[in-house]
């Protein structure tokens, strides 16, 4: 296996191994078409073995406090996507390039990475072994249905939702999760690289 910065020529792979490991998470129907492009710096990061793209990494990063980040705390680095090809799982991939990517952000000047994750317990676990500590979470709400989309309604005449999906930050948990059948609880996690940079 060799790391590598992402280029085009990996986009269709990258699409592949993202939508195979985002299959077995609370994100399995987050499917891209095309990879994302960043209005902001960024570093990506491929696995590849064999020609194949087995594991990658995109993380946004800043130049000035708060363009990317929620943190308050110097310039932090966002990981928009990291994924492992599932027929590659439990190698250390995934921990290899996050250790990567750590390495490049403090070449670069950055003091924390800041992630976030829907309640896969394993994915939290993940990060945490890998010394992220959980600092903020709230809902993610999915409706559909009659009885669920009665809660939403158009501004726009002939306009009617028949579907859609919220942020919900409110102190009602309960009765959100009594009301909507669908709802991920979304835990944002951050490391501190100057910690890192210590060890």
């Amino acid at each position: 296996m060799e790391i590598k910065a992402y280029h085009p020529k990996y986009e269709k792979g990258w699409l592949q191994c993202r939508v195979l490991a985002f299959l077995s998470t609370a994100y399995y129907d987050n499917v891209l078409q095309e990879k994302e492009n960043y209005k902001h710096p960024s570093i990506e990061l491929v696995a590849i073995h064999q020609s194949k793209v087995v594991g990658l990494i995109d993380v946004e990063y800043e130049t000035e406090k708060n363009q990317v980040c929620t943190g308050e705390r110097g310039l932090g680095g966002m990981i928009w996507h990291l994924a492992v090809h599932p027929d590659y799982q439990r190698l250390q991939i995934g921990q290899h390039l996050l250790h990567r990517v750590e390495n490049l952000a403090i070449e670069k000047g950055l003091t924390y990475l800041e992630a976030w994750t829907r309640d896969d317990n394993w994915v939290v676990d993940w990060y945490k072994k890998n010394d992220f500590r959980p600092v903020y979470a709230y809902l993610h709400v999915f409706m559909e249905g009659k009885s669920e989309m009665q809660h939403v309604k158009s501004e726009i005449k002939a306009l009617r939702p028949v579907q859609t999906w919220a942020h919900y930050n409110g102190e009602n948990e309960e009765s959100i999760r009594q009301t909507f059948e669908r709802v991920h609880t979304c835990t944002g996690l951050e490391k501190r690289l100057d910690d890192a940079k210590r060890l």
